[in-house]
């Protein structure tokens, strides 16, 4: 016998889906923006994500999703790729995040892909794409955040 605490056995990537799959948590800013994870891949730390892009919340006056909305999309998937990097130690905050807009976007599914360039101790180097339904690029953005153990975000 060992006095020894083990380890927590690792996350696999389905088990992550199916804990955002059937979460009753889900924060507000996620369900404003339609957001559903659809697949997750520790290896190449990235996510892919599925937003349903509502007319009577997210458009502006030309009846285009509002630019906002679109970085805040991108802003969800690039985060939830941080958490999945760090299998689900740690959440990321964002210190700054850069848009580029290619195409306006319209109501309806859109997907997002997030993952995480570079993970060090103190910085994460974040980098995500919009796509529209029919899979033309929107919007990419690059993003710098700090990863925070969960334990020490929830003080």
């Amino acid at each position: 016998m060992t006095d020894v605490a083990a380890e927590p056995e690792a996350l696999t990537d389905e088990a992550i889906l199916a804990r955002f799959q059937r979460t009753k948590n889900q924060p507000t800013g996620s369900q404003t923006l339609g957001f559903r994870l659809v697949a997750v891949s520790q290896a190449e730390r990235s996510v892919e994500v599925e937003f349903d892009a509502k007319a009577e919340l997210l458009l502006n006056p030309m009846r285009q999703i509002q630019g906002g909305y679109m970085c805040a999309m991108l802003d969800e998937a690039m985060s939830v790729a941080c958490m999945v990097a760090s299998g689900m130690t740690h959440v990321a905050p964002t210190a700054e995040m850069k848009t580029s807009f290619f195409r306006p976007g319209a109501p309806g599914k859109l997907k997002g892909i997030g993952r995480v360039a570079k993970w060090g101790r103190t910085i994460a180097f974040t980098e995500g794409e919009l796509y529209d339904a029919e899979g033309r690029l929107l919007a990419k953005a690059t993003g710098t955040a700090v990863p925070t153990p969960f334990q020490q975000y929830k003080k």
